[in-house]
């Protein structure tokens, strides 16, 4: 293999070397501010801090290979106060952004939602903010469109 090699793999977590797993253990709690340095982190989990360095940018979480990209959802919403903005607390609770919101006049006591939002700093898997959203009171239905 050359240095330019850029090749990812998905290897099963059961077989990779527990300093490898203690690495992302580490990234997690740094992200999560469970641990406020590097250093808290590598002692929390039980590694060295030069392994830490050394594995850091190499190791992720496969759900993290999305960070960066947009998503676009689709939400059909009651037409009751308040309803978006609850949808919109719960995107910027999970650090998401939002890039664009079109919403049709509501009409039989329903909106049609698109937003685009960008997941590059989100703190949750796609799949669980769709979930809190879809758990929100006015909420009728909500669908994934796209993943950038």
């Amino acid at each position: 293999m050359t240095g330019n090699d850029d090749t990812r793999y998905i290897v099963d977590k059961r077989i990779l070397p527990v300093v490898l797993l203690k690495t992302v253990e580490a990234k997690e709690l740094l992200k999560k501010g469970e641990a406020n340095t590097v250093h808290e982190a590598v002692e929390m989990v039980g590694m060295s801090r030069s392994a830490y360095y050394k594995y850091k940018d190499y190791i992720f979480p496969l759900y993290e290979i999305n960070q960066g990209r947009i998503i676009t959802i689709h939400l059909l919403l009651s037409h009751h106060k308040g309803v978006l903005s609850k949808v919109l607390n719960e995107i910027a609770k999970s650090k998401a952004n939002i890039l664009t919101i079109n919403q049709s006049i509501p009409t039989h006591g329903v909106a049609n939602v698109t937003m685009a939002i960008e997941i590059k700093e989100m703190t949750i898997k796609v799949h669980e903010l769709l979930s809190r959203l879809e758990e929100l009171d006015g909420v009728n239905e909500i669908s994934l469109l796209a993943k950038e």
